[in-house]
């Protein structure tokens, strides 16, 4: 299938904008729906105005997300605090802007963070979009685990309780303050926002009609104790590999892998299906730089290797070669990232105390027989949200460095053995994209150079407190969350997505390199004719 210049529908085909509102922005006209709607446990945390071009500012206090939003539209902000039990509460921010455009649009979160994802809700308010984030129950950064320690109800907050709760009661606050039922609901998430996505997909599939779910951090009672394990890979002595040899051994995955999708170009299309030769990279005669000892080989096939123990046991699949410039976030030197280690000690209980030489498998099957707040997206069984007409949208980066890339397959696989009995066609309403060179989220290796923005989420961000959608293409072919409407709501299913790069991400000045992303099994492959900077020039096909 060839890629196709196209003229798409613009952003603003989607909607016409609608002028609010029925509830007056204050904090009284709040108190008072909430009251009289029977909404006891329910608390009114903050109510502004912005005017068109404004800035919220987000409080210092929120520590997760502390970017402000910039370059508003005219909106009502709206913050809620609700009690989930007698030990547990979350809170919720709403952004609902004057142009409405009759639609609801919830963000999610990262690691283990606590906080509101303004700058993510304040993407969605530029498209139109009622957009709402929760802070999960509790304040901190992505990495700190500590609030969980002997807190169930906290975690299960984290879990999947308050994304719900708010966004049963923000889509009822939503339709009460423009006196109108929304049109549509979706959700754009990724890492532990692509996690809550399918959480919400498997146990309240009637809460979107389309989900985005990016790099999801699914299976929680794995991964973490996965990032225990790699990161207890590369400890000092005879077998450690400097990180400055990262960068090393991430050109010597190009020089070897590049080639498979017809054109060189630095992106590595097909790691899975790249016959890696590392002893490439041992050091030989009077060489003795940049290069790797025989131990310090091993410890790289390690690396390169999925997590199996007891009996044979899998555990987890491995980081995929490529993905070398983000190793100093879980390899480092030898030292577990908190990410591992503070699940360990706080989720699941062992305490403080507790150090990264203590694990072992018997770590994994406590993990597994608490589940700490049912976080674990592991009901593959989505067959009632295919059925009310849902649409799932996922991907994850071929560069990630902080969840393996193929742990997104090892989901969709499941998925199809789960539906296989049904007779269901996943790609009529799930489709899964592999963005060769894209690192966690957002962003590609210097050298790589990538086209890895396509509006997901957290993207925008990365790049500014203003951008949204992807400047100078806002249509469904190169905007995730446009394409997801596309597909929802005129039955036009994505056959690809044209990612992005410039030649400065930063200020988006010039377009450097565009490219089809395919979704699985298809990948993207060189034409042998035109400019292969240009996304017309590559074709989606099985290989």
């Amino acid at each position: 299938m060839k890629v196709p210049l196209l003229s798409c529908l613009a952003l603003t085909d989607f909607y016409l904008p609608v002028i609010a509102s029925q509830i007056s922005c204050t904090e009284d006209a709040f108190t008072k729906y909430l009251s009289s709607s029977g909404h006891k446990s329910a608390v009114v945390v903050q109510t502004s105005r912005i005017a068109k071009g404004g800035i919220f500012n987000v409080p210092a206090s929120d520590i997760a997300y502390p970017q402000s939003p910039t370059d508003l539209p005219e909106l009502c902000v709206v913050q809620i605090n609700v009690t989930s039990s007698i030990e547990s509460a979350y809170s919720f921010g709403l952004f609902l802007p004057v142009e409405w455009n009759e639609r609801f649009l919830a963000v999610g979160n990262g690691g283990f963070a606590g906080g509101i994802n303004w700058a993510d809700m304040g993407v969605g308010s530029r498209y139109g979009f009622a957009s709402m984030s929760t802070d999960t129950g509790h304040n901190s950064i992505p990495t700190d685990g500590e609030w969980a320690y002997n807190a169930p109800e906290k975690v299960i907050d984290w879990g999947y309780r308050a994304l719900h709760g708010s966004i049963v009661l923000a889509k009822e606050l939503t339709e009460a303050y423009y006196s109108k039922q929304l049109k549509y609901s979706y959700y754009s998430g990724c890492s532990t926002g692509g996690r809550q996505g399918l959480r919400e997909v498997e146990l309240y599939p009637d809460d979107f009609d389309g989900v985005i779910a990016g790099a999801p951090a699914w299976w929680t009672s794995h991964l973490q104790p996965w990032t225990v394990k790699v990161g207890s890979y590369n400890v000092p002595g005879s077998g450690q590999i400097p990180t400055s040899m990262f960068s090393v051994i991430g050109a010597e995955v190009i020089k070897q892998c590049d080639h498979q999708d017809g054109f060189v170009d630095n992106i590595v299309t097909d790691p899975q299906h790249c016959d890696l030769k590392i002893e490439a990279l041992l050091c030989r005669g009077s060489n003795t730089t940049n290069c790797l000892t025989p131990a310090q080989l091993d410890t790289l096939r390690l690396i390169y290797s999925d997590y199996v123990d007891a009996n044979q046991t899998f555990v987890f699949p491995h980081l995929l070669p490529g993905s070398e410039s983000q190793w100093d976030v879980l390899v480092n030197n030898g030292t577990a990232n908190p990410l591992g280690t503070d699940y360990v000690k706080y989720f699941l209980g062992l305490g403080a105390q507790w150090t990264q030489d203590q694990f072992d498998y018997s770590t994994v099957q406590l993990s597994d027989k608490l589940n700490p707040g049912n976080a674990t997206a592991s009901d593959y069984d989505i067959s009632p949200f295919q059925r009310k007409g849902g649409k799932l949208l996922m991907y994850h980066g071929m560069a990630d460095g902080f969840i393996p890339t193929d742990s997104s397959l090892y989901f969709y696989n499941h998925i199809t053995e789960a539906l296989a009995s049904s007779g269901a066609e996943l790609e009529d309403f799930y489709r899964f994209f592999y963005i060769p060179g894209m690192q966690h989220c957002a962003g590609t290796p210097d050298n790589v150079h990538a086209p890895w923005y396509f509006a997901g989420p957290n993207q925008g961000p990365s790049l500014s407190s203003s951008v949204y959608s992807v400047p100078g293409y806002q249509d469904p072919k190169h905007d995730i969350l446009l394409a997801l409407m596309d597909w929802v709501e005129k039955g036009v299913a994505p056959e690809y997505i044209i990612g992005t790069t410039w030649n400065n991400d930063t200020t988006q000045d010039e377009v450097y390199r565009q490219r089809p992303l395919c979704f699985y099994p298809q990948r993207a492959v060189y034409s042998g004719k035109g400019d292969a900077n240009k996304a017309e020039s590559w074709e989606c096909r099985v290989v």
